[in-house]
């Protein structure tokens, strides 16, 4: 078997503030083989995403060619030349591997670039070009991607992973490669079916309703016909008509049952959609409910985790917000610590102050209205660092954090970074000398990404709702091409 292995993976926030350029993908999880011979190099079994896809090729004893993966934080759409480049790379790289027996891709879901709404189904139907209606295409996707009819109709089979924090990459990637298998020895057909499920949102399922739901996912996965089943999230802050959250199942084609257990599934879903939105409060109703706590709080040496879900750079936020860091400062808060800030003005200032010199500094609010006003005052530097690396939980890649500096302001440690970046890892605080068991509160600039390594830690975790750019208090006035109604911008949304 020959099979044909690449990924790009961006999450494309069309109201963001940060541009996307072709340097945006350059980071720890780009690889660009040498080669496209049927053996990758070892690096390519380092990449985050498709090296499952590698793995089992080589385990297997089969061909496997590796093109480029490709991965760039959240940001505004990508610069059109710059995403046609990189796409064009793969198209060359399948072209020179043909024949090929299966596609293998690694792609988000929810990319953008100026003049494409839909990368995925505009790289998914390209490939379909070059090798034709016969050879297996597969997809994994991120579950917070916006599916598209493009993207089903041109592949064989979609499947995204069902764990938010995302977990499962490399189990859903077997699951993947395995039908794709099953397909080339003749022993399965497949068809994608979309439901759509008219929402908008963010749903954790580390909470009991959407575990629930994915127990329901898990035992339709095995029912007869049916190859696998993926929840899609959606990614609420775009603007094209098939932006939204949707069940997406494979199936043998013509199975007459599958429509109602979509349409079934997907009233399950809605049915949740309430669950992670009630999570979040306001930053002052959180710290009155700290403050009102015994003094050592319900677990000695355990602080309060508070989530700045809305100014989260893997959502495409500047994550230079300053909301929640202003109310520590102004209610006197001590033994706080708060990560991570993208301001690399004020981490070169510390720079050239030096540990333990005061500086007068004008701290985030740089990147826009959703990053609030800056916070003017007195810091002291009390640590320096460019060696910090933090560990994704989801792929087990390593990402530097840059330089850092960590800050002190009023009673508030304030770890400040230069490499825009959601928090996943303690590392990012501890690697600078903050002891977690000393902090009462710590406040971390993340959605859910956080929650594997920091919950443990916790005496309790609070989602802090702010104006942030990933507010999930929709404007429907920022929006003019969404399927409507849907929910919570309509009231009268329903699951179909």
């Amino acid at each position: 078997m020959n099979i044909f292995v690449a990924g790009m993976m961006m999450e494309t926030n069309a109201f963001s503030a940060i541009p996307c350029t072709r340097d945006s993908f350059v980071n720890p999880m780009y690889y660009r083989p040498e080669h496209t011979g049927p053996e990758p190099e070892p690096a390519a079994y380092d990449q985050f995403a498709y090296r499952t896809f590698l793995r089992l090729a080589r385990e297997r004893g089969y061909s496997a060619h590796a093109s480029l993966h490709a991965f760039a934080e959240p940001a505004a759409p990508c610069r059109q030349e710059d995403y046609e480049s990189l796409r064009d790379e793969i198209l060359a790289d399948l072209r020179a591997a043909m024949p090929v027996d299966m596609v293998l891709l690694m792609l988000h879901g929810a990319q953008m670039a100026h003049g494409y709404d839909d990368c995925e189904g505009d790289i998914i139907e390209k490939v379909r070009a070059i090798v034709g209606p016969d050879v297996f295409i597969g997809v994994e996707l991120d579950l917070h991607g916006n599916v598209t009819a493009r993207m089903a109709e041109a592949s064989n089979a979609l499947v995204a992973c069902l764990l938010y924090p995302h977990t499962d990459f490399d189990e859903r990637g077997e699951q993947l490669f395995d039908i794709g298998e099953r397909f080339v020895r003749g022993e399965i057909r497949t068809q994608n079916h979309i439901q759509r499920v008219p929402m908008l949102g963010l749903f954790y399922t580390t909470l009991p309703q959407m575990e629930a739901v994915n127990d329901a996912v898990l035992a339709a996965e095995r029912q007869d016909g049916v190859h696998s089943v993926s929840l899609m999230h959606g990614f609420p802050w775009a603007d094209h008509p098939e932006v939204g959250a949707a069940v997406v199942v494979v199936a043998e084609p013509g199975q007459p049952d599958v429509p109602g257990l979509a349409r079934d599934l997907g009233r399950r879903f809605f049915a949740a959609r309430e669950e992670t939105r009630s999570l979040r409060k306001p930053i002052d109703t959180i710290l009155d409910e700290i403050a009102a706590s015994p003094a050592a709080g319900p677990a000695p040496g355990r602080p309060y985790v508070i989530a700045d879900v809305a100014d989260n750079a893997g959502g495409g936020a500047g994550a230079d917000s300053t909301f929640i860091l202003r109310r520590l400062i102004e209610r006197g808060i001590e033994d706080a610590a708060l990560a991570m800030i993208w301001d690399p003005i004020a981490v070169d200032f510390a720079y050239q102050a030096g540990v333990g010199n005061r500086l007068n500094l004008r701290l985030g609010g740089k990147t826009g209205p959703f990053a609030g006003l800056p916070v003017d005052g007195e810091a002291t530097v009390i640590a320096l660092a460019d060696d910090i690396e933090q560990e994704d939980p989801a792929g087990g890649l390593m990402f530097g954090i840059s330089h850092a500096a960590l800050l002190r302001i009023g009673g508030v440690q304030v770890v400040v970074n230069s490499v825009r970046q959601q928090v996943y890892d303690p590392v990012c605080l501890t690697g600078l000398g903050v002891d977690l068991s000393a902090a009462r509160i710590i406040v971390v600039k993340s959605t859910q990404h956080f929650y594997e390594r920091f919950a443990p830690l916790a005496a309790k975790v609070f989602y802090c709702e702010t104006p942030g750019s990933l507010t999930l208090d929709f404007d429907p006035a920022r929006y003019s091409r969404l399927q409507r109604p849907i929910w919570p911008i309509d009231a009268d949304a329903a699951a179909v």
